[in-house]
């Protein structure tokens, strides 16, 4: 890739088509997660090699509960597996790793890890990766109004007083990316064209790239098809072109 190309500096991704790569070859769905699994930390370190300096992936949504129990007992054992996985990853590639979501809805053994594994990697300085577990773009928005009003009654701050202070950056200030820089693209695989409740407040200017490709199948080649996308679009955040 020439060093013309405007690189994002926070990419978002929802990783798509597991369990259709599973199917297509005679699979059980989740062997095709395991398959996804894998794919990570290549997709992570093609991602760092070219620049980026953010990466968030969406891993499990607020809304796969509702998927079959035994496929969702196989994800959380294979989202623990990749907790303990992941300490010896961020030690060898200097990764700092984040969990965003509702952690209140996860197990107690899961969140020992993510602990585990948060206070591990604090301080590593390369690539800066968040994983979306239990996690709804809605539900975000809507445990940060709720952190918002939790403090305003803490400080003694009216209901009136804080409808007259609220603003988009203390909103953005309670989200579980209170300290990321916004996704400059998003990058969904498989060929679904929708975002699915993922970062809806963040994504309000990303740009958006999707692919047919299935996530396990998802090479550092196609990362490059969506930079290069992303490099030939002009963000203008609502102004004018210029020139």
């Amino acid at each position: 890739m020439s060093e013309e190309k405007k690189i994002p500096m926070h990419l978002a991704i929802i990783l798509d088509g597991n369990g259709r790569w599973a199917k297509k070859r005679g699979l059980p769905r989740n062997f095709g997660h395991l398959k996804g699994c894998d794919n990570v930390e290549p997709v992570c370190k093609a991602a760092f090699d070219l620049g980026i300096k953010y990466v968030t992936m969406y891993a499990f949504s607020t809304e796969n509960w509702k998927r079959p129990q035994s496929e969702v007992d196989e994800l959380m054992k294979l989202l623990a597996k990749y907790m303990k996985d992941a300490m010896k990853l961020s030690v060898k590639h200097n990764m700092r790793v984040r969990i965003i979501g509702d952690k209140t809805g996860l197990s107690d053994e899961l969140n020992k890890l993510i602990t585990e594994l948060e206070e591990l990697s604090k301080d590593f300085t390369g690539l800066q990766f968040q994983i979306a577990i239990n996690y709804g773009g809605r539900d975000e928005i809507r445990r940060a109004f709720k952190n918002i009003l939790i403090k305003a009654e803490k400080d003694g701050v009216s209901y009136s007083e804080l409808a007259e202070n609220i603003s988009e950056e203390l909103i953005s200030k309670n989200l579980d990316t209170a300290d990321i820089p916004d996704p400059d693209l998003m990058i969904r695989t498989s060929g679904e064209q929708r975002i699915s409740n993922y970062m809806i407040w963040q994504l309000a200017y990303t740009e958006y790239f999707f692919t047919d490709t299935l996530w396990p199948d998802f090479s550092k080649k196609d990362l490059e098809e969506a930079i290069e996308f992303y490099s030939g679009r002009e963000r203008r955040f609502g102004g004018l072109k210029k020139g």
